[in-house]
């Protein structure tokens, strides 16, 4: 519920959007459908979870209701990031 009162807030206080992880893609929704959805800690299946507490692949993310996906180290701190990159969108 604190989850939902918060979307509902940052709505009304004229927010465009929210940053949230992937298992709260939901609430939001359902509390604040207006607002776009920014979702970090994206990682290929399988990958180190490096920092990020919750984290989800792009597939998992788009499917939950992400609008935009927030890519950092799996892309950029690897030797070869476009492959990288081209990995993800694969899947």
């Amino acid at each position: 519920e604190l989850l939902a009162q918060r979307a509902r807030g940052a709505a009304a206080a004229g927010c465009g959007g929210v940053v949230c992880a992937t298992a709260d893609l939901e609430a939001i929704r359902a509390a604040a459908p207006e607002l776009l959805r920014v979702v970090p800690g994206i990682r290929p299946r399988g990958a180190a979870a490096d920092d990020q507490a919750r984290v989800a692949t792009p597939t998992d993310a788009v499917a939950a209701g992400a609008d935009v996906l927030v890519i950092g180290r799996p892309v950029t701190a690897v030797e070869d990031p476009a492959a990288a990159a081209a990995a993800l969108l694969a899947g």
